[in-house]
């Protein structure tokens, strides 16, 4: 199993590395594209170079004309089978961060929950990728509040570290009539404004932790990005149509929490080594200025 591993993961980054080849070939073959189509003369840094690039053409399809992706590599699955998610805390965790991993477990379906111990991480990526596990999911805290966690995407990655603010459990709600029971419906996804390039590639991250629902189910989680500050608001609903279809009636039925991404890394949790592909840095000049997530 350790053997086969370090292939897959050999052939991954050998295809990723391949990435800027395909693409700078993919830009020299639309560029002759547009000029056949136009009537436009063919630009002379690729004359040397028509007659194989326009055989090329000739040969391609739909799925073939755009190169793919490492992204298409890390979520080709991800239609194949319903997400599989384990949920962990740091070390000896306290009261309030174990009854938020709690209801995490109800808030991701097909999710478990064990308790670590003392188990390091790479012991539990790799028995995870040893049963199929599809994400693992880490939650901290500082001083007995949530304050962070981290979702790494199985086999090859990419791993998110998100700070958590204002986090509401279901618990720390006296009124237990108001909020209900919790439904285990596979739910429904708003994730609004992601706009940029890396908000697209945070939703797709948040998306593919939840399964296919089915069309009557009544379960919304909403991501929504705030546009003056990047922070990601989290709800959770369950809505109903008492009055006819035009009459809704939402519930809110926690748990509730803020979210900010400030670093996406490429491998698993526990690859120290694995590149970086997007960190926020707060101390930079321009940083209170730039919204990253969206416009």
């Amino acid at each position: 199993m350790l053997r086969r591993n370090v292939r897959l993961r050999r052939e991954y980054l050998y295809r990723k590395s391949l990435e800027g080849k395909e693409r700078l070939l993919y830009e020299k073959k639309r560029k002759i594209r547009e000029a056949l189509e136009e009537g436009k003369p063919i630009p002379t840094e690729l004359r040397n170079e028509e007659a194989a690039l326009r055989q090329q053409i000739d040969l391609e399809d739909e799925q073939t004309a755009v190169p793919r992706s490492s992204i298409d590599d890390e979520y080709a699955n991800a239609t194949v089978s319903d997400p599989k998610i384990l949920l962990i805390t740091s070390r000896d965790p306290s009261a309030p961060l174990a009854q938020f991993v709690k209801e995490l477990k109800f808030v991701f379906p097909n999710a478990q929950r064990m308790n670590r111990g003392g188990q390091v991480i790479s012991e539990i990526i790799e028995t995870c990728r040893s049963h199929d596990f599809t994400d693992v999911i880490s939650v901290h805290e500082t001083r007995g509040v949530p304050d962070g966690i981290v979702i790494s995407h199985l086999p090859f990655g990419p791993t998110a570290y998100f700070r958590l603010h204002n986090v509401v459990t279901r618990h720390d709600i006296k009124d237990k009539k108001a909020i209900g029971t919790m439904s285990e419906a596979y739910p429904h996804l708003i994730i609004n404004n992601f706009n940029s390039k890396l908000g697209e590639r945070t939703a797709n991250i948040l998306k593919h932790l939840f399964p296919v629902p089915k069309p009557d189910s009544k379960r919304v989680m909403t991501f929504a990005r705030e546009p003056q500050s990047d922070w990601i608001s989290f709800r959770h609903h369950v809505y109903e149509k008492r009055g006819g279809p035009k009459s809704v009636e939402l519930k809110e039925v926690g748990p509730r929490f803020e979210m900010f991404l400030f670093k996406i890394k490429l491998g698993t949790m526990d690859q120290e080594e694995a590149p970086i592909e997007w960190v926020h840095r707060p101390y930079m000049n321009t940083s209170k200025k730039r919204k990253f997530l969206g416009d």
